[in-house]
C-alpha cells in the first residue's frame, strides 16, 4: 500500500516523502477491482492507475495473466466521462501493450472517441490507436487519420502526425498514402502542426534525394513560420548540402539560405543556422564570418543555455579554422569565470586552440584559479588542451610543464592523474629541451603516487628516457626507494628498471650491482626472480664491464616480432628436443580492415602506447563513423565485428560488410570494391529486406557516390532496435547500382548508365555480437569480488556430440565470449570439463561465465551455467542466449 502525505514537523525538515513509499504490486493489483464497482470514482480510479504506472516505469513486470487481467479491468473504466479518469485510461493503455486479440475489446471505444466532439478525447484516441493497432486495423481507420491530419484543431493534427511518424516504421507503404494530407499540413499556422509535418514529410521521402531537395526548395521561399520547423529546414538544407556533388565555392546550393537564418529572431534558429554553417564540408573563412559574428553575439547573453552553445559550437570550428575565432577572444576571457563550470571549461580550452604565443603566461595564470573549482573530467580536457598548446608553442614548455607539474601534485582521480602523466611523457619525446625536467617531475610524482599503474609505467618510461640523459645518476636514487616503499608490482618494475640503466650506462654498473644484490631476499616471488635474472645477466661482479649488444637486445630491447604472430607460434609449436626458436615468427604486421597505418615519424601518444603495430581497429572504424553526421546521435560505438565476406572470390564485385554496435542502433559498413576495370558503378547502395529480422526497422542508408575500378568504398545502412533486448535475425542483401561503361583507351566514362542488381550473401546479426571479448588476469579473484547478488545457475542438456571439445566451443562460440586461464582447451577423452568466460555485454556490464560440463556413454552433454554480472538483467538473457541457442 502506498503510504498517506504526512506533513513535515520540524523534526524531519530534511526528509523527502514520497506517496508511493512502500507501494507493492500485489496490493495495487488487488486495488484494481475498484474499476468494477457500479458507482465509479473518477479519483479514486485515477490513483490506482498512477500507482500501476508508476510500477511498469520503476521496471516492475506483469505476468500475462495479470496484464490481462488490468487490461479488462481498464475498458470498463470507458463508461466514465470524467475527462482527467480518460486520460490515465489512455496513458495504461499505452503502456500495457495489449496483444492482438484484445485490442478489439477496445478498439470500438477509441474509434467513438476518435470521431468524438472532444478534441482532447480524439487526440489522445488516435495516439493510442497507432501504438496499439496492426496493419490490418489500420488500414480500416486510414481516412479517419488522414482527416485528423488536416483537422483545424492543432492538437489532433498533431497527434496524428506523430502517429504517422512512428507508424512510419511499421507500415512505410500506408503511411507514404498520406502524402498530400501531410504536404497541406505542412502549411498549417499551428508552430507545432508545421513542425511535425516537415519531419513526417521528410521521412516519407528519405529514400529520394531529388524529392527532398525539392522539398527544401519549396519551403525556403519563406512558408516555414515555425521556429522548430524553421531548425529542421536547416538541417534538412545542410543534408542536401552534404550530398550535393557540386560543394564549390559560390556554387554551394542553399547557403544563402543558411545565411538568412542567421537573422531570424528565434535564437534557435540563428544558432541552428550557425552551427550548420560552422559544419559545412569545405567551409571558408569567408562563408564562416557571419555564424562566427552570430555565435559571438552569443556570448554575452544572459541566458546560460545561448552561452554555453555558442561557446562549444566555436570550440569544434578552433579545431579545423582557429584563426576564424579569434575575434572572439576577448569575449571568451570573460567566460573564464562563468558560474557554469561547463562554459568556463570550453571556453578555456578554445582559447588555447586560437591563443598566440604571447597570450601563453597569461592563460596560464587564469587557468590556475580555475583548476581548483571544475570536475576531473572537465580537467583533462584542459590538459589536453595545454599539451596541444604546448606542441603548438615549443618554447613555452617551462610554463606550461610547470603547470602540469604543479597539478600533479594536487588531489584527483586516477583517468585525470593518467591525462597529465601522459601529457608529460608526450613533451618530453616531441620536445628535447623538456626532458630532464620532466622526469624529474615524474619522478618526483612517483613517491606520492597512489597508483600501481601509473607507478609502473612511469618507472618503464624511466628506464627507456633516463639512461640517454646527460646525467642518469640523478635518477637512480627515486627508483630505489620504490623498492623497499612500493607493493610487489611496482617493486618488479623498479628492478627492472635500474638493471635498464645498469646495462644502458656501464659507469652506473657497480652501483646497480649492490643495490640489486639487496633486492635478492625480496618477500616476492616476482622480484626476487627478475633481481636474480638481472644480476647473472649483468655479471661482472660489480667491476665496470661493458655489457654486449646480445644482451641489452634480449633483456630491454623493443619487441619487434607482433605479439599476435608470436601468440599464433607458441600454440601451433609442439614440444620436442628441439627448442622453440623466436626467429622464426613471422614479423609481418597483418594489416586490419581500415585501420589507419602509421604515419612515418610519429610517436605514439601516452604511457600505455604500444612500441609497434598499428593501432586498434575498433579505434579506426570509431574514427571512421565519427566523420558521418547521420551517425552522431547513435551515442558510443560498443562493438565491431570482424569483416564477414558476402561474396565469392573473384566474383565481378566484392563485398565485405562490418556490424557495428551500439546502445540501440545496429550499423552495416558494406566494403565494396569493383574489380571490372571497364566499368564504373555510381550511386552504390544495398538494399537490406528484413522479413526475417523483425525487431529491426531500418532508419538510414548511405550510399557511395562512385566506385571505381579496385579503389574501395563503403556504403553504410543503419537499424534501430528496441533497448535492453537481444535482437537477432537473418538480412538479405542485393547491392544496387548503377553502372556505366569505361573507355579503356581514355579513361572516360559514358553519360548514361543502366541501372543493375548483384545478389549478396545473407547476414546474421547474432547473442554473441553483444558481447565483447574481455579477459581476466585472475577467473578466481574476480568471480569473488563481482559477488553473487545477481548470479543466476541452471542445467541444460545438449544433446549427443561428438566429444566434450565440440561442445566447449559450440557455447563459446554461442556466447562470444572470451576463454580464461586457458581452459577452452578440453583433454583427449575427457569425461568432464570446466571452462571459464569473461566478455563486456552491450551497455558495459562485465560478465562471469563457469561451465561444468558432463559426457556420458551415449555422449549425451549436459552442461551447468553459472552467470554472475553487474546486472540481473544480463545474466538472465544469458541464460535466455543458451536456452534458445
Amino acid at each position: 500500500m502506498a503510504q498517506p502525505l504526512v506533513k513535515k514537523d520540524d523534526d524531519h525538515d530534511d526528509e523527502d516523502y514520497s506517496p508511493f513509499l512502500g507501494i507493492e504490486k500485489g496490493a495495487v493489483l488487488q486495488e484494481v477491482r475498484v474499476f468494477n464497482d457500479p458507482q465509479l470514482d473518477p479519483r479514486r480510479c485515477s490513483q490506482v492507475i498512477t500507482k500501476l504506472l508508476y510500477l511498469l516505469n520503476q521496471g516492475d513486470s506483469f505476468s500475462k495473466n495479470e496484464a490481462t487481467e488490468v487490461f479488462f479491468s481498464v475498458t470498463k473504466l470507458f463508461q466514465s466521462k470524467d475527462l482527467g479518469l480518460r486520460r490515465m485510461v489512455y496513458l495504461i493503455i499505452k503502456e500495457l501493450s495489449p496483444s492482438s486479440d484484445e485490442v478489439i475489446i477496445v478498439t470500438s471505444s477509441l474509434m467513438k472517441d476518435m470521431n468524438s466532439k472532444t478534441d482532447m478525447y480524439r487526440a489522445n484516441a488516435i495516439r493510442v490507436l497507432c501504438r496499439i493497432t496492426d496493419g490490418t486495423l489500420l488500414t480500416q481507420i486510414e481516412r479517419y487519420l488522414k482527416q485528423a491530419i488536416v483537422d483545424k484543431n492543432p492538437v489532433v493534427a498533431s497527434a496524428a502526425l506523430v502517429s504517422g511518424i512512428h507508424l512510419l516504421q511499421t507500415n512505410p507503404e500506408i503511411v507514404k498514402r498520406w502524402s498530400n494530407e501531410v504536404q497541406e499540413a505542412v502549411q498549417s499556422r499551428a508552430a507545432l502542426v508545421q513542425f511535425h509535418a516537415l519531419a513526417l514529410l521528410q521521412q516519407i521521402r528519405q529514400n529520394d534525394r531529388l524529392a527532398v531537395s525539392k522539398l527544401v526548395t519549396s519551403l525556403t521561399k519563406g512558408t516555414a513560420r515555425s521556429p522548430l520547423a524553421q531548425c529542421l529546414l536547416i538541417r534538412y538544407a545542410s543534408q542536401v548540402i552534404r550530398e550535393s556533388a557540386n560543394t564549390q565555392t559560390g556554387d554551394r546550393p542553399f547557403y544563402d539560405f543558411l545565411e538568412s537564418c542567421l537573422r531570424h529572431k528565434a535564437e534557435m534558429v540563428v544558432f541552428e543556422a550557425a552551427r550548420a554553417i560552422t559544419e559545412l564540408s569545405g567551409v571558408t573563412n569567408r562563408e564562416l564570418t557571419p555564424a562566427i559574428t552570430a555565435l559571438q553575439l552569443f556570448l554575452s547573453s544572459s541566458k546560460p543555455v545561448l552561452r554555453f552553445a555558442a561557446v562549444r559550437a566555436l570550440n569544434k570550428v578552433a579545431m579545423t579554422h582557429p584563426m576564424a575565432v579569434t575575434n572572439c577572444n576577448i569575449d571568451m576571457e570573460s567566460l573564464i569565470s562563468d558560474q557554469n563550470r561547463s562554459i568556463a571549461t570550453l571556453a578555456i580550452t578554445t582559447l588555447l586552440k586560437t591563443g598566440n604565443e604571447s597570450s601563453v603566461d597569461r592563460l596560464m595564470k587564469q587557468i590556475t584559479n580555475f583548476m581548483s573549482d571544475i570536475a576531473d573530467e572537465f580537467k583533462i580536457v584542459v590538459v589536453e588542451a595545454i599539451r596541444s598548446l604546448c606542441l603548438k608553442f615549443p618554447l613555452k614548455y617551462r610554463s606550461l610543464m610547470n603547470f602540469l607539474s604543479n597539478i600533479l601534485r594536487e588531489e584527483g582521480g586516477f583517468d585525470y592523474k593518467k591525462a597529465i602523466v601522459d601529457s608529460i611523457v608526450i613533451l618530453i619525446r616531441d620536445i628535447p629541451e623538456a626532458k630532464e625536467s620532466g622526469l624529474l617531475q615524474l619522478c618526483e610524482f612517483i613517491e606520492d603516487c597512489e597508483f600501481t599503474y601509473l607507478s609502473t609505467q612511469i618507472l618503464h618510461f624511466l628506464g627507456n628516457e633516463g639512461p640517454k640523459t646527460t646525467d642518469p645518476s640523478k635518477y637512480i636514487r627515486y627508483i630505489y626507494n620504490r623498492v623497499h616503499l612500493e607493493n610487489a608490482t611496482v617493486r618488479a618494475a623498479a628492478v627492472s628498471t635500474l638493471a635498464k640503466f645498469g646495462a644502458m650506462v656501464d659507469a652506473l654498473k657497480p652501483q646497480i650491482f649492490v643495490l640489486l644484490r639487496r633486492c635478492v631476499l625480496d618477500s616476492d616471488d616476482e622480484v626476487r626472480d627478475r633481481t636474480t635474472l638481472y644480476l647473472n645477466t649483468l655479471g661482472g661482479d660489480g667491476e665496470v664491464v661493458e655489457t654486449d649488444k646480445e644482451t641489452k637486445t634480449l633483456l630491454f630491447g623493443a619487441l619487434d616480432i607482433p605479439l599476435v604472430n608470436l601468440e599464433t607460434s607458441l600454440k601451433n609449436y609442439e614440444p620436442s628436443e628441439e627448442p622453440f626458436d623466436i626467429d622464426s615468427v613471422s614479423k609481418e604486421v597483418k594489416s586490419q580492415p581500415l585501420a589507419e597505418k602509421k604515419a612515418p615519424g610519429k610517436k605514439p601518444t601516452g604511457l600505455g602506447a604500444p612500441l609497434a603495430g598499428p593501432p586498434s581497429t575498433v579505434d579506426a572504424y570509431e574514427r571512421l563513423l565519427s566523420t558521418i553526421p547521420e551517425f552522431l546521435d547513435f551515442g558510443k560505438l560498443f562493438k565491431s565485428s570482424a569483416p564477414v565476406e558476402l561474396t565469392e572470390a573473384e566474383t565481378e564485385y566484392a563485398v565485405n560488410v562490418v556490424k557495428h554496435i551500439f546502445d540501440r542502433h545496429v550499423v552495416f559498413q558494406y566494403n565494396c570494391t569493383n574489380t571490372i576495370p571497364e566499368q564504373l558503378l555510381e550511386n552504390v547502395s544495398v538494399i537490406v529486406d528484413l522479413s526475417e529480422a523483425d525487431d529491426f526497422a531500418e532508419v538510414l542508408s548511405k550510399p557511395v557516390r562512385s566506385l571505381p575500378y579496385d579503389t574501395p568504398g563503403q556504403t553504410f545502412v543503419a537499424f534501430e532496435k528496441p533497448e535492453g533486448i537481444t535482437a537477432v535475425g537473418k538480412f538479405s542483401n542485393t547491392l544496387r547500382f548503377t553502372v556505366k561503361e569505361v573507355d579503356p583507351t581514355t579513361g572516360e566514362a559514358e553519360e548514361d548508365g543502366v541501372e543493375d542488381e548483384y545478389q549478396l550473401e545473407d547476414l546474421e546479426v547474432v547473442a554473441a555480437d553483444y558481447m565483447m571479448k574481455v579477459g581476466v588476469s585472475n577467473f578466481r579473484n574476480a568471480w569473488e569480488s563481482m559477488g553473487d547478488d545477481f548470479e543466476h545457475v541452471d542445467e541444460y542438456g545438449l544433446g549427443p556430440r561428438e566429444n566434450l571439445a565440440e561442445a566447449v566451443s559450440a557455447v563459446i562460440n554461442l556466447l562470444g565470449m572470451q576463454p580464461c586461464e586457458g581452459t577452452e582447451v578440453v583433454a583427449t577423452n575427457s569425461r568432464s570439463h570446466t571452462c571459464l568466460l569473461s566478455g563486456v555485454f552491450l551497455g558495459n556490464v562485465r560478465v562471469l561465465v563457469r561451465l561444468q560440463f558432463g559426457i556420458d556413454g551415449s555422449r549425451d552433454v549436459a552442461m551447468k551455467l553459472a552467470v554472475r554480472s553487474e546486472d540481473e538483467a544480463v545474466s538472465d538473457t544469458i541464460h535466455e542466449i543458451v536456452s534458445s541457442g
